[in-house]
Order: structure tokens, then sequence, then C-alpha cells
């Protein structure tokens, strides 16, 4: 039997980054980076759709014109307890469901955390500020200052309370963040538009160096976020 390729780490960040940290079956959601574990250990298990061989879950519902099995479009993450019910009922859970949990997952999730669409642009001011605030102050505590040793000794308890406070405050924070400013982008400014655009990117980045632990080329948080939707 072929060695299976590992998935690449783009799409693996791809997939951590629109599942914003939560299990994909909508009725669980649960973080995937767990408080009772620290904050500093992820459980998800990405998982196929369509399997690689001929008799794993949902094999039969291989399309016809081919299938890229460690592609993007065929993966979705899931917590491990999901994970093995998906994978132990096929018949319950057909690729066209797992595929609409995936495509509609934001939605989901910011129904469960209580994000919807505001009337006025100070409403989604007050939505936001509250993650910034809890953010930076994390940030100004426990953030790696220059001379600080944390990359020449990642071993150290404060650089491991610095990834738990990344990986489970300040990650989650940013995935929220962007929920809510997604929801709401009727009441933006082309220039706010862009702002967020550059804010995203610095979230993949953070994302890429915590998540997937590459060390990627994230551009700096836009100070202009700081006064979005003021």
């Amino acid at each position: 039997m072929a060695e299976r390729k590992q998935i690449p780490t783009k799409t693996k960040l791809r997939l951590f980054s629109e599942a914003a940290g939560h299990c994909q079956r909508p009725d669980c959601l649960q973080p995937l980076f767990p408080a009772e574990m620290g904050g500093d250990k992820h459980i998800a298990e990405m998982a196929h759709v369509i399997p690689h061989g001929e008799t794993g879950p949902r094999h039969e519902e291989r399309p016809t014109g081919g299938l890229e099995v460690d592609s993007f479009e065929n993966l979705i993450l899931l917590c491990p307890t999901c994970h093995t019910i998906v994978d132990k009922d096929p018949g319950g859970y057909s690729r066209g469901t797992l595929l609409d949990w995936k495509n509609n997952h934001l939605a989901a999730l910011a129904h469960r955390q209580g994000i919807h669409t505001y009337d006025e642009r100070g409403q989604v001011r007050c939505a936001v500020v509250a993650a910034m605030a809890e953010n930076k102050a994390v940030w100004r505590e426990f953030a790696p200052s220059d001379g600080s040793g944390f990359e020449y000794n990642p071993e150290s308890e404060a650089a491991k309370t610095w990834m738990q406070r990344m990986r489970g405050v300040i990650l989650p924070n940013h995935f929220r963040i962007q929920a809510i400013i997604m929801a709401n982008q009727q009441h933006m400014t082309e220039a706010e538009l862009q702002t967020f655009a550059q804010y995203q990117e610095h979230v993949r980045g953070l994302s890429e160096r915590h998540v997937c632990g590459v060390a990627g080329s994230a551009i700096r948080y836009p100070e202009e976020m700081d006064g979005i939707f003021s």
C-alpha cells in the first residue's frame, strides 16, 4: 500500500482558520483548544468526507469526475467524538450533510455565540470592543518583549503561558471579532473593508504560527482596527 502524503500546511491552516477554532458539527461546535487542557493543545481531527480507500465511510459517494482526497474541499475539522460519530454512521452523515456543515459553519457558530446583524454601527463597535480589550490586556501582560528570550527558550514557563493565552484567548477572540464584522459588513466604509482584509491576513499569520507551528510572513496588526466602526 502506498504511503499517504501529508496534508499540506496551507490546507491545515485554511481548515483551522475557517473553522474558527471550533468543531464543525453544528450540534457540537465545541472549542478545539479546550480550556480544561490549558488552551495550548488542540484536539482537532481533519476528517475526510470521502476516504482514500474504496471501503471507507461514504466511499460510494465519490464524485465520478475524480477527487483530490487530501484537498481542502474534501476535509472537515471535527473533534474526536464527532469524527467517530460521522465515520461509524456514514449512512446518517452523507457527503452532502458534511459539506453543508462546513459551508454553514461560521453562521452556525455566530448564532451559538450570540452574534447577529446590528442596525447601527455603534452596536457593532460595542460588540467588537470587548474582545479587542481582552486581547490587548492579555498582550500587555504576557506577550514576549524584545530580549525576553522566548524564541530561544520555548520551554520556559513564560513562553508556555504566552502560548496558552494565544491559543486559548487571543485567537478565539480574533475569530469572534471576524465573525461579528463579517455579519455586519454592510455598515463598513471602503477604507474599513481594506483594514479588515489586512486584519484577516494578520490573524491568518497568527494561526499559521501558533496553530500549525509554521513561522510565516504574518503582517502586523493594523492600528486602524482600533477605530473600526467609530
